[in-house]
């Protein structure tokens, strides 16, 4: 875990906190302004990689943790794999379910050149979305605290 981001009055950007309390329906302290379409028990939390912020950087891009309103800055994992049904442990604690690809939206337009959003579609670029996740237990999170991802396996 590289950075834990909240906005007490809602949107973007989200601002590095020291740690925060993960609940079924978001992270403590931070607010979500539009509920259609963020939120909620399957878009609780979400998470975004360190690593394509900073390629995302390289390429000009005017983009920083927590500027695409991203709960969780993390880093480490293999984010082009990850994939709704994998599973999360975060610290000591805390369990996520990936549940859906964040779409992109003009909440966002100052963290792209030329307003482009679309450089994070996962429709157009994949491996390069947010995610969302449902939380499957509650806890606290904090910069340093150990991620493992559990791949989902569907039955045959």
């Amino acid at each position: 875990m590289v950075q834990v981001n909240v906005n007490p009055e809602g949107g973007v950007p989200k601002d590095s906190v020291p740690s925060a309390y993960i609940t079924a329906y978001g992270v403590d302290g931070d607010l979500q302004r539009d509920f259609l379409a963020h939120g909620g028990p399957f878009r609780a939390v979400s998470l975004y990689a360190l690593e394509r912020i900073q390629a995302l950087q390289a390429e000009g891009h005017p983009i920083g943790p927590g500027s695409t309103g991203e709960n969780l800055t993390v880093a480490g994992l293999a984010w082009d794999q990850l994939q709704p049904g994998d599973r999360l442990e975060i610290g000591p604690e805390v369990q996520l379910e990936l549940t859906s690809f964040a779409d992109p939206c003009a909440t966002i337009i100052d963290s792209f050149v030329g307003w482009d959003v679309s450089r994070i579609s996962e429709w157009l670029h994949p491996g390069w979305s947010r995610l969302y996740a449902r939380v499957l237990q509650e806890g606290t999170v904090s910069p340093g605290d150990a991620i493992i991802w559990h791949p989902h396996r569907p039955s045959a």
